[in-house]
């Protein structure tokens, strides 16, 4: 009984740092609200795609440098249409959770983001991000055309000739096709959650460790 007590209280405690925390209804419908104003603003903006674990970790990484104007959470790389995060979460598609980035070119340039992608996560890890485990964490550079398909694989090749990881880079490098926006209670999650298990333990540490690598990199804001 001690031994099973024992293992539901790990679980316990697993599930409560997982990216597959839910919230309460008055919480998505507050984020809508504030959410909702912010869309046409940032249409004269280049963007760009990533996937790279949780995606309330990344979208919070990219929220912190310099030249992105916004970051939409959301899901990409699979072929269900208009897939929910209960889908996603729980595997049941082809998709990952990925992130929409509008940024100025003018300011940062599409090979600094993907910079930042390879520099504030793993990518030798297959499926799976930190306690984030299943393809829908996997790795995934987008590319829309052949210039970014090249920036990608030239860092990747780069990444390698240095030996910057001792395992093999597993990241995937996909032509983009379609991005769905997650549900409203999932944007800006890291800002509006600062207490939850999960971004206390997991997405403010990797932040922050992200900080800490590119300094250079960052708002004057997110110093």
């Amino acid at each position: 009984m001690k031994l099973f007590k024992v293992a539901f209280f790990i679980i316990a405690v697993f599930a409560s740092i997982s990216c597959k925390s839910k919230d309460s209804g008055k919480e998505k419908e507050v984020f809508h609200e504030i959410k909702s104003t912010k869309v046409i603003d940032i249409q004269k903006y280049e963007t760009a795609y990533f996937a790279s674990g949780c995606f309330w970790c990344v979208e919070a990484v990219y929220e912190s440098v310099t030249g992105v104007k916004e970051v939409i959470s959301g899901y990409a790389g699979g072929t269900e249409v208009n897939p929910t995060y209960e889908q996603v979460g729980r595997g049941l598609t082809s998709h990952a959770e990925a992130i929409e980035v509008y940024y100025d070119p003018e300011v940062i340039s599409y090979k600094t983001l993907v910079k930042v992608f390879f520099g504030s996560h793993d990518p030798t890890t297959l499926n799976g991000q930190g306690p984030d485990k299943g393809a829908q964490y996997r790795s995934i550079a987008f590319y829309k055309n052949d210039a970014e398909k090249k920036v990608i694989t030239d860092y990747i090749a780069k990444l390698q000739a240095d030996k910057v990881y001792n395992s093999p880079i597993v990241t995937q490098v996909v032509a983009y096709t379609i991005f769905y926006d997650a549900e409203d209670y999932h944007q800006d999650y890291e800002k509006r959650h600062p207490n939850n298990p999960y971004i206390r333990n997991v997405s403010i540490p990797r932040l922050e460790r992200f900080q800490k690598k590119f300094p250079m990199l960052l708002k004057k804001e997110a110093h």
